[in-house]
């Protein structure tokens, strides 16, 4: 009887060990899968489109038309798209006669209250929006294509706007030249 159950225990142990090694494998094989698709994923959100027949691009001057102007922010995001444009792209930007002509306007530039507490204002918003125009060259036939981009930065109530604008700066910028810039070459 002894010898029956130390059997079957053995098997049964080794079905465990079996059950174990299974759920090992497939843990293992829909981690790998999980990480090519994420990689994938990645390597598609960071890739450009652009045409073969595309070697250069104009980045004209940004203008700004909303209400209020902030008249740092047009200069520093020309120059960061021209910068992130040279880094991330093989086309070579000049300032006429380029294969893309890109036109950026400041739209909106307006502070809302984000948050009350206490029946005071908490937090405000800061909406800046811009309008891009992308000119191909190339096929002079073609519509130009217009997409715009909107992001929102929010600051402490306590601050005034050209003390947020300072905090708020470096993200501005950043933010908004990689949506323009994802505008202009992924067209999502």
């Amino acid at each position: 009887m002894k010898n029956k159950l130390q059997i079957r225990h053995k098997a049964q142990g080794s079905g465990l060990l079996y059950t174990g090694i299974k759920k090992t494998c497939l843990l293992a094989s829909c981690t790998l899968f999980l990480a090519l698709f994420f990689a994938g994923c990645f390597y598609k959100f960071n890739d450009v489109s652009i045409p073969v027949e595309i070697k250069t691009i104009r980045i004209q001057t940004i203008e700004n038309t909303a209400r209020y102007k902030n008249v740092r922010l047009s200069p520093q995001l020309a120059d960061k798209l021209r910068q992130k444009i040279v880094s991330q792209t093989k086309l070579t930007p000049v300032n006429d006669n380029a294969d893309w002509d890109v036109a950026c306007t400041i739209t909106q530039y307006d502070v809302t209250t984000s948050a009350i507490s206490e029946q005071q204002v908490a937090s405000n918003r800061l909406i800046v929006g811009i309008s891009i125009t992308r000119t191909d060259r190339k096929r002079p036939g073609e519509e130009p294509k217009n997409y715009s981009v909107s992001r929102s930065f929010d600051f402490s109530a306590t601050l005034t706007l050209t003390q947020a604008e300072q905090r708020l700066n470096d993200d501005m910028v950043r933010n908004l030249t990689d949506e323009i810039f994802n505008r202009i070459f992924s067209e999502w």
